[in-house]
């Protein structure tokens, strides 16, 4: 390329100018002769001249060029990717050893391979994508590997870049495509020269990929933990997935994992002791497997010994009142109390019954869940104050509210109440009560329900969902229409139908802090045929518990404290609530409550709770975790002499993850969109080899293109204003 004035010179383009401008020259000669020489005409015809011999030139697309030769050294960036997926176990270093790809790049750093460029090239040597080592940085971000930046950042950084050398595992999950910054290497000829680290298939194993179990349990009580086994195996195993912790607490479950397949099941366990401590949940390491540190994971749970108080209100003593009855009673982690109105006879009487409806809210708020069946609003039985209170109850004091209707359709009254919104279906009484029939019919679990921690009657989705068709059904279910927005639908009919679908009779949905679950059946009574207790039981038991959870997440003698999300993630907004009780168990409306909060790394913050709602003693506030781990919590009001401590785990979301194959094709097209090369572990020599061959970089080219610059334009612009102006000034239109 050489430097100076070029023009486009196509035979069509170039013949163009050269008429238009003859016809110019033309047109001013036969000026010149008509007009004669002199004066203020042929000023204008010479203008007119020079506007033309600008526009023949602008034709041509003279553009002016400037080769910037490089005298500096060139530069070689060597990029080392240091994200959490590079601890993964898979570059083979023998015939049967491996080692992470973390270990073996930085062997190579360690070893200054780089080290034969270093009298042809200044080498730069850059890590990205390493893991925060202050636990308190980037709250507002996840961890993972954005391999777009790090290309754009030495592009921009470094105008003597000559190459890339790269080594990843090409597993980039933040920002942009890589192939965005490739492109712009692309265009200033610097090419990348790839070494991908890693397999790009599974190696051998077994890994523990997930558990989930609730933060706090019961003294014998069973809890359940839900895991997730991936078997990368050709051959199926069977193994035993098993819990332990404090106190002998132990669980198993035997699975059989298919080949390259995934379980997903359920542990069940005992704790007997009171406390709280770390629970290990553990697969067998096969002889085969590479990453034998991934067959274990922990969680924290807090056993404590606690009653759950239950208040059952009805209109008549049906047979789904008196089972259900029966069982809390028989339930020894619950305290049951029961309002049966019986509007034309009386209230009923009898061990746990109320002669009425808690009239106070202190009264009201000891209650962890309120069953009501076939009641409304009136004729003798709830007053439009009861409705409210049960609301507040529920969305400030963080209960569990169960809808239970019956054939009478009282519950009709409660749409027009403060229960209302609660409800979370939408229902038709003008056509009657509900629906019966003389066929049996069953409810039939969703794909939500299947697994849902209130309708696990069994310990693995397939088997529960074979439990729940063998169950006893129904021959009356309640007119409804449709579940209401954010609703949790676990159930539905197995044949009945509308417009909107199947009809749901089984749903959840939160309400405030709390939850609300509504099932439009009255046969839960039937599940003892044939197995007496074992199902009816264990529903409605865990029916209780689940909506009770948030409630008592943490408690102590006159406090009450629960946050949401129950598990959170570093960054994340935590809503803090708590209720303080005086002396006398009156929730407090005035004085301070603060929380405590101390992170791991022992720095600390006070919040302040504001009152939400003074007739219920609510007081909340908002916190964001700065770090993860377990945060030392506690909660005090001094004006009533309550203090709490408890413990909140706070997680650190990640991108990254160990044991997944790595992805060298990102790293291909990248290498060959800049006309590097891409190559192995082993080929790192041959890359730098392929780096020192490379030839001398061309100087950068500069054009001005006069044609398209704006200052001609204007320039153009200007002449051709002028010549309008003398026209004017002549007298010519």
């Amino acid at each position: 390329m050489n430097e100076g004035w070029q023009f486009n010179t196509a035979p069509w383009v170039v013949g163009v100018a050269v008429v238009f401008l003859a016809a110019s020259i033309w047109f001013f000669l036969r000026s010149l002769r008509r007009e004669g020489h002199g004066g203020w005409m042929t000023l204008l015809h010479v203008l007119r001249l020079l506007i033309a011999a600008a526009i023949a030139l602008t034709l041509l697309r003279p553009e002016r060029v400037q080769l910037n030769r490089h005298n500096e050294q060139p530069r070689v960036v060597v990029l080392w990717d240091g994200s959490g997926s590079m601890e993964t176990k898979d570059v083979l270093t023998g015939e049967k050893e491996t080692s992470s790809r973390a270990a073996w790049v930085k062997k190579q750093i360690e070893a200054k391979f780089w080290s034969p460029l270093e009298k042809q090239y200044q080498v730069t040597v850059e890590p990205f994508a390493e893991p925060p080592k202050d636990p308190k940085a980037d709250v507002e971000t996840e961890v993972g590997t954005d391999l777009n930046a790090p290309l754009e950042n030495v592009l921009k950084q470094h105008g003597d870049l000559r190459a890339v050398l790269l080594l990843s595992d090409g597993d980039w999950n933040l920002g942009k495509s890589p192939i965005t910054a490739a492109t712009a290497l692309a265009q200033r000829d610097v090419p990348v020269f790839a070494v991908g680290v890693g397999s790009e298939t599974y190696l051998p194993d077994v890994e523990l990929q997930s558990v989930q179990a609730p933060s706090y349990g019961l003294i014998n009580e069973r809890i359940s933990a839900m895991f997730t086994v991936q078997n990368h195996l050709p051959r199926e195993v069977k193994t035993t997935v098993t819990v332990e912790g404090p106190g002998g607490a132990k669980g198993s479950k035997n699975v059989v994992l298919p080949p390259m397949g995934q379980v997903q099941d359920m542990l069940v366990f005992t704790p007997q002791t009171e406390g709280e401590g770390d629970f290990t949940v553990r697969v067998p390491v096969e002889p085969e497997e590479v990453f034998p540190g991934n067959n274990a994971r922990t969680f924290h749970l807090a056993v404590r010994k606690e009653t759950l108080k239950v208040l059952v209100v009805d209109s008549q003593p049906r047979w789904e009142f008196r089972y259900l009855r029966n069982a809390l009673m028989r339930d020894s982690g619950v305290s049951v109390n029961v309002v049966l109105y019986h509007p034309q006879i009386g209230m009923g009487e009898g061990v746990g019954y109320l002669k009425e409806f808690p009239p106070k809210r202190e009264d009201l708020q000891s209650y962890d869940v309120v069953f009501l069946g076939d009641v409304g609003i009136g004729g003798g039985m709830l007053t439009p104050d009861n409705a409210t209170m049960l609301r507040g109850l529920v969305e400030q004091q963080a209960s569990g509210l169960v809808f239970l209707p019956g054939e009478l359709g009282r519950e009709k009254s409660l749409t027009d109440s403060a229960l209302g919104d609660l409800i979370p279906v939408e229902t038709d009484y003008s056509k009657g009560s509900g629906f019966s029939s003389g066929a049996e019919a069953r409810l039939e679990l969703t794909f939500r329900g299947r697994d849902h921690w209130l309708t696990m009657l069994a310990t693995d989705p397939n088997a529960n969902e074979a439990v729940w068709r063998g169950l006893p059904g129904f021959y009356w279910y309640a007119p409804v229409v449709k579940a209401r927005p954010g609703a949790e639908v676990l159930a539905v009919h197995e044949a009945a139908r509308n417009q909107y679908g199947r009809i749901p009779l089984l749903v959840t949905r939160n309400a405030g802090n709390g939850k609300v679950l509504y099932m439009g059946t009255d046969s839960a009574w039937r599940w003892r045929k044939g197995v007496e207790d074992t199902y009816h039981y264990r529903f409605w038991g865990q029916v209780v518990r689940w909506m009770a959870h948030q409630r008592h997440l943490s408690q102590d003698e006159g406090v009450r404290f629960f946050y949401a999300p129950e598990t959170p993630k570093r960054g994340d907004k935590v809503r803090l609530n708590a209720t303080v009780l005086d002396k006398m168990g009156i929730p407090i409306s005035e004085g301070r409550v603060t929380v405590t909060l101390t992170a791991p790394s022992g720095t600390s913050e006070t919040i302040d709770l504001a009152t939400e709602n003074a007739e219920w003693g609510v007081h909340t506030g908002q916190f964001v975790p700065r770090e993860g781990g377990k945060y030392a919590v506690e909660v005090k009001c001094d004006s009533a002499g309550r203090r709490l401590k408890t413990q909140l785990e706070v997680t650190v979301p990640t991108l990254e993850k160990a044991g997944l194959p790595a992805k060298l094709d990102v790293l291909r097209e990248i290498s060959a969109l800049t006309a590097g090369k891409f190559g192995g572990p082993a080929e790192l020599s041959q890359m730098v080899n392929g780096l020192s061959l490379l030839p001398e970089r061309k100087p950068e080219e500069r054009r001005f293109r006069l044609w398209c610059d704006p200052w001609w334009c204007a320039a153009l612009l200007g002449l051709f204003t002028l010549y309008w102006i003398g026209r004017k000034i002549g007298g010519l239109t």
